[in-house]
């Protein structure tokens, strides 16, 4: 059973417009990249959810876009300060594939460096807005960017086995050009765990809680 957890901040890293929180890991697991954890952040009600970015010895890094008041307090914290983590949670990427290319979009590139470390760096396709988003490419190895107006899907290399992550517009082109893609989600999360049905998305016409069933979906 998952227990949420306090660990002290070691360090926080601005990346273009991204902040790259780090903590203590202690006996925190990782867990496979694609899940995701909950921070608590400080002086808000709700916890956040956050894919894990890099696992360092001893730590874990989350890349955090400070879009709103609650990304925006974890943002602020400092050395030494606690923030509650509860996690690994949901379902990440299957690991087992040939020939793995990874395809972000924006802050969706958050779990791929731990992804592309875990898979060995293999080549990545990553789209921002502009360049200063597109500082966030120096975490993924082997990467090409590309900036609006140009999109990933115009970039990508057919025959691969595509992991990506990003905006529903996004993922929805990449699931179009490649059915076999496995497509991590985003959305608001309150509890994590199913319980709040705050995360359901309608994917051809089913409900899927993001937080239980995903984030990570086959995209067939």
């Amino acid at each position: 059973m998952l227990r949420r957890e306090r660990r002290s901040v070691v360090a926080t890293e601005a990346i273009g417009p991204y902040t790259l929180l780090r903590v203590e890991r202690g006996t925190v697991n990782p867990g496979r990249p694609g899940q995701f954890f909950m921070l608590e952040a400080p002086g808000r009600l709700l916890p956040r959810p956050m894919s894990l970015a890099l696992a360092p010895p001893g730590e874990l890094a989350f890349l955090i876009d400070p879009i709103g008041p609650g990304t925006r307090a974890l943002c602020t914290l400092a050395p030494g300060d606690e923030v509650g983590v509860l996690g690994p949670l949901g379902n990440g990427f299957d690991l087992d594939v040939e020939r793995p290319l990874l395809v972000g979009g924006g802050i969706g590139v958050a779990p791929l460096p731990y992804l592309s470390e875990r898979l060995g760096g293999p080549p990545a396709v990553l789209g921002f807005r502009t360049s200063w988003h597109a500082e966030a490419a120096e975490l993924v190895p082997n990467a090409e960017v590309v900036l609006e107006p140009t999109y990933v899907t115009e970039a990508m290399p057919a025959g691969r086995d595509v992991l990506a992550c990003g905006p529903e517009p996004m993922l929805e082109a990449v699931r179009r050009l490649t059915p076999n893609a496995q497509l991590a989600w985003e959305a608001p999360m309150a509890c994590g765990y199913g319980a709040c049905y705050g995360c359901v998305v309608e994917i051809d016409g089913e409900l899927k809680r993001l937080c239980m069933e995903g984030p990570v979906l086959a995209a067939a």
